[in-house]
């Protein structure tokens, strides 16, 4: 069967199937499947596949359609003009949170030199980020989970920022010790109530990790926990930024608030959502 015939076979399953994207799907497995990037694609697609190709093609549109996402199928996951790779034990890396990048480059302004932590690093996507645009930065990441640990350190080393990054174990300031203290605090925490992770859709609630999405009953333990901690390890006037589910915006802030921080507000994303919490500490 030729390459083109092939791939858009596979195309047309994902369009009976109702799935939302399935051109786009199927071109990226074919891709993956081949070998090819997505010009090679097009100049290949008279030559009759490899059927060893065919057979990773196939595998690939069945696990799709069981429900795994294409950026799980792939391995890597694109992020601020990088592309990250996933494990198990991440999530990945979207483009909302693109918005904890941009607002943390921001309110760094023209500091020399800035330390900055991120919490529940996951696949490092924001800490390797904010690094890779201030080479004169450094940074520490934590998480609870090791997998993530060892996922965002294999993403450091691909973005050439390793050297500039302390990666610890441990459950959000667990690692610190008390006297660090940081130009800024970024963390993209677990949001999502407790009972409804269940009524999330197939591609999340069974192919992310549990530990990233369970914010607890209400959705918001992990933010009263960092924000308990956080003041002690911030530098005089720096800034403290979380991203929030659609929805949370008030009730962080108000906890923000409640915490003692100043100049507390919310930053939608392109959608119009609650997105981003900003506070400092003075």
């Amino acid at each position: 069967m030729p390459v083109g015939r092939a791939w858009r076979a596979v195309r047309d399953r994902f369009r009976a199937a109702g799935l939302p994207t399935p051109e786009l799907d199927a071109r990226l497995l074919a891709e993956k499947a081949f070998g090819l990037g997505r010009l090679a694609l097009v100049q290949h697609e008279a030559e009759i596949a490899d059927p060893a190709a065919l057979a990773r093609l196939d595998a690939l549109a069945e696990k799709r359609l069981a429900g795994m996402p294409v950026e799980r199928l792939l391995g890597e996951k694109g992020f601020y003009g990088r592309s990250f790779a996933l494990s198990p034990d991440t999530l990945g890396p979207r483009p909302e949170t693109e918005m904890l990048v941009e607002i943390g480059l921001g309110a760094l302004g023209g500091k020399a030199a800035p330390r900055i932590l991120d919490l529940g690093t996951g696949s490092g996507a924001i800490i390797v980020s904010l690094l890779a645009e201030r080479p004169d930065a450094n940074g520490v990441a934590t998480d609870l989970s090791p997998g993530a640990i060892e996922a965002a350190r294999a993403n450091a080393g691909r973005h050439g920022v390793l050297d500039r990054l302390a990666l610890r174990h441990g459950s959000w300031f667990a690692p610190m010790a008390a006297d660090e203290r940081f130009a800024l605090i970024v963390s993209n925490p677990p949001y999502i109530e407790t009972d409804a992770i269940l009524d999330l859709g197939i591609e999340v609630r069974e192919h992310d990790p549990l530990l990233a999405l369970d914010g607890g009953p209400d959705g918001l333990d992990a933010y009263r926990t960092i924000l308990e901690g956080a003041r002690a390890h911030l530098e005089p006037g720096a800034p403290l930024l979380v991203e929030i589910g659609s929805g949370q915006g008030d009730a962080v802030s108000a906890l923000f608030v409640a915490a003692g921080f100043a100049g507390v507000a919310v930053r939608k994303d392109l959608a119009g959502l609650d997105r981003v919490v900003i506070g400092h500490h003075f």
